[in-house]
């Protein structure tokens, strides 16, 4: 079988570098505050340093990477106060997407949804935090999506990629599961009733609980 090409240069090679360092980055492989060296990230990835570079500057736009006079890059540091700011305005906006969700979702839609708040439920009662809290992402991302608010879901997809530590480290807490287990399947219900302004609320009222147990 031929061996994998990966793109050394370009266009391309800048995209592979992004899209392979945001990823682990998300996916907790590269912890807050590493150092991220351009010499050792360009030969992991078979890529040229400014292809690093440029991937490194692109992430600083989107706030997962900080860049630090005369010492490099690292992975940034998401405070908790951070984290309550971003909720605060994720609030907004995920409200604004449910009740859109319940006046537009198809039929087929709002089944998706009641099946993800099942799968949910069986997630939490088998005690498994981790499928929990893919299920959670799902979630989130199916009521985004049926909005139909593209500007809404942008903005959200930038501030949710900040708080995937703080995310991780709240499925784990013990009790959170079930507390988030009721909050979301009291947003599925609301969309399902197509009540767009109970929706809205139920949204508000699950990110006032993240805020609470963040600040706990």
């Amino acid at each position: 079988m031929p061996t994998e090409v990966r793109p050394g240069t370009g266009k391309q090679a800048r995209q592979h570098a992004l899209v392979e360092l945001r990823q682990a980055i998300l996916r907790g492989e590269m912890a807050p505050a590493q150092r991220l060296v351009e010499n050792e990230l360009a030969e992991r990835l078979g890529v040229t340093r400014a292809s690093v570079r440029a991937a490194l500057i692109e992430l600083e736009s989107e706030g997962l990477v900080e860049r630090i006079r005369n010492r490099g890059s690292r992975v940034r540091v998401v405070t908790v106060e951070e984290a309550v700011a971003i909720t605060e305005c994720r609030m907004a906006l995920e409200g604004l997407c449910a009740a859109k969700t319940a006046v537009r979702a198809s039929d087929e839609q709002l089944t998706q949804l009641a099946d993800l708040g099942a799968a949910m439920t069986k997630a939490v009662a088998d005690g498994e935090p981790l499928t929990y809290s893919d299920l959670n992402h799902q979630l989130h991302a199916r009521i985004r999506e049926f909005s139909g608010q593209r500007t809404a879901v942008e903005l959200l997809e930038r501030l949710n990629a900040q708080l995937v530590r703080h995310g991780f480290q709240l499925a784990l807490r013990p009790g959170r599961p079930q507390q988030s287990l009721n909050e979301h399947l009291a947003v599925i219900a609301a969309i399902r009733a197509r009540n767009p302004q109970a929706a809205e609320e139920a949204v508000r009222a699950h990110l006032g609980s993240v805020i609470d147990a963040l600040r706990d």
